[in-house]
């Protein structure tokens, strides 16, 4: 009954197809604009003292980012995944008889937790090295002072021990940073254009309406959270500018490619189904996990936030209140 009535076919000549076309246009300016600014503000912390990292607001701004990504992939990415993979129009053997969604999204999450973790030790070997050649380099000068400044220099080693000591835990927590958000960056890259490129092809106005006011929400918020981290990270300007960039573009381009394909694109035939399906459980896993494991987990964790009872409840309110948004906006897009 169910495949009877599925007629897995292209209703492109029910849409006004120039009335979409003007809104995937607005779409490609609206949340450029939008993703632009997010991305922007938190770098300009060296400007604007607020946004810095080691203020207490910026727990709650990136609580409520990482709230935004964490309803993205569960709320959003994760369901469109499902009617991709369960679709009427696929064969039921073997698309119904198991949850491929669900394995996705998993393999995708344990692929990430090995990517974020052989990237965090790959740059913490390479920084011990460096540290050893570092002190290599000290004990080799060492020689060469005089027995008569061994009292000084026995004082002046400490100090360079102690120093090298705290450099090393810094070094340690930038590495950190830095693998977050360049993870992060690329889950957000991957479902940035799927989603592109879903909303590009569409060419029901009643759909990309609704899809723009949400993308550009979420595009905002998602770029705080990911400039967030670069600012944390400490990149230098240029990184930081060209990670901006490609965040910024994705979508929009995603858009473009989108529109340029919607002529031959027929978004239920099973191929369009399956890719799409599988790309989308695959985001979504991304993004749930790096908003729980690297964000979320990563700040409710700080000694900073647990000793300060005011900061605690401020992060959770805006957890809560990112994921009610874009919860919402959900009933919409």
């Amino acid at each position: 009954m169910v495949f009877g009535d599925c007629t897995c076919e292209s209703e492109d000549t029910e849409h006004n197809k120039e009335a979409a076309l003007k809104y995937k246009l607005g779409s490609i300016a609206s949340i450029l604009v939008a993703g632009a600014v997010g991305v922007s503000l938190p770098l300009l912390g060296k400007k604007i003292p607020t946004l810095r990292p080691e203020n207490d607001i910026f727990f709650m701004i990136k609580a409520f980012a990482a709230g935004v990504i964490l309803a993205t992939g569960f709320i959003h990415i994760l369901p469109d995944a499902f009617d991709n993979l369960t679709s009427p129009c696929l064969k039921e053997n073997p698309w119904g008889k198991f949850p491929f969604t669900g394995f996705v999204a998993m393999l995708s999450a344990i692929g990430t937790l090995m990517v974020d973790s052989l990237a965090t030790g790959y740059y913490q070997r390479s920084n011990i090295k460096s540290n050893q050649v570092t002190v290599h380099e000290l004990e080799m000068g060492d020689h060469v002072h005089g027995h008569a400044a061994d009292h000084v220099h026995g004082h002046t080693h400490a100090t360079q021990s102690h120093a090298h000591g705290s450099e090393e835990l810094m070094s340690s927590e930038l590495i950190r940073h830095r693998v977050i958000s360049q993870v992060l960056e690329l889950g957000i890259l991957v479902h940035s254009v799927i989603i592109g490129i879903s909303l590009g092809a569409s060419q029901s106005p009643e759909t990309i309406k609704p899809l723009m006011v949400a993308l550009s929400f979420h595009q905002f918020f998602e770029g705080m959270g990911l400039g967030g981290c670069i600012s944390q990270a400490k990149f230098k300007s240029r990184s930081a500018a060209i990670m901006a960039a490609f965040f910024s573009l994705t979508t929009p381009v995603g858009i473009a490619i989108g529109i340029g394909i919607s002529t031959v694109y027929n978004e239920s035939s099973p191929t369009a189904l399956i890719v799409e399906g599988t790309f989308n459980a695959a985001a979504a896993g991304i993004l749930i996990y790096m908003a729980l494991v690297d964000l979320l987990a990563a700040d409710f964790m700080n000694p900073r936030l647990q000793s300060n009872l005011r900061i605690q409840l401020g992060a959770y309110i805006s957890l809560l209140l990112g994921t009610g948004c874009m919860s919402v906006i959900a009933k919409w897009a």
